[in-house]
């Protein structure tokens, strides 16, 4: 008999909450092992329980789900993150997916689409609520035509990949080091590297590129 995935969720409306976890305990492959109403709880509780799997609410008090994400970025959390949401926001998709979530679904679906998800996302598979197709298929179109006009970017490492999107999202290489847990010297090392790659030059050039291309990285 396989273990079950361990399964906490983070919402703050108790009743939709309770919804949740019924079609969790539904499934005997899944456990539920914590719940949170607030993003500071579900951020200690997904340290301490160390779920398989949590799905965080985009919008809860003290901290939202992408807050907590971002909290555990460099902890070295081996939890895969389900985002949900009342949005249909290509830029909320796209920062989503970029600091690491693995699944975006719309909370209007989420009873009929939450397990669908979880198995994506145990197998190592995002997942996107198909109403948001229409956004998928404008984000690939995007990431097409910046690939044509920056051909280097296919040549950039995973790890140049990731701080670009960091840069994208305005931080610093002292704030970019901290969530990574390296040091800014490697970040800085990363930074140079993608600008060749891309052949950018100039002290804020990689920086305006990341910040005008964020929807289409």
């Amino acid at each position: 008999m396989s273990i079950p995935l361990k399964i906490l969720i983070a919402d703050d409306h108790p009743i939709f909450r309770r919804g949740l976890c019924e079609v969790i305990e539904s499934d005997p492959g899944l456990q539920m092992v914590g719940q949170a109403g607030n993003g500071e709880e579900a951020l200690r509780l997904i340290q301490e329980l160390r779920p398989d799997i949590a799905i965080l609410d985009e919008r809860m008090p003290k901290l939202t789900g992408l807050e907590v994400v971002r909290a555990l970025a460099g902890k070295n959390s081996a939890t895969r993150m389900v985002l949900l949401t009342m949005h249909e926001d290509e830029e909320l998709l796209n920062t989503a997916l970029s600091i690491g979530i693995r699944a975006y679904v719309l909370k209007e679906n989420a009873v009929e689409e939450l397990l669908a998800a979880i198995r994506a996302v145990a197998a190592e598979r995002t997942f996107i609520s198909p109403t948001l197709s229409g956004l998928l298929a404008l984000r690939h179109r995007r990431h097409e035509s910046l690939r044509q006009e920056k051909p280097g970017l296919e040549q950039l490492t995973p790890a140049e990949r990731r701080i670009l999107k960091h840069i994208a999202d305005d931080r610093t290489s002292k704030e970019i080091a901290e969530l990574l847990g390296c040091a800014v010297r490697t970040v800085e090392t990363h930074r140079q590297n993608a600008s060749n790659k891309l052949g950018l030059s100039g002290s804020h050039s990689l920086l305006k590129f990341a910040y005008c291309n964020r929807s289409r990285l």
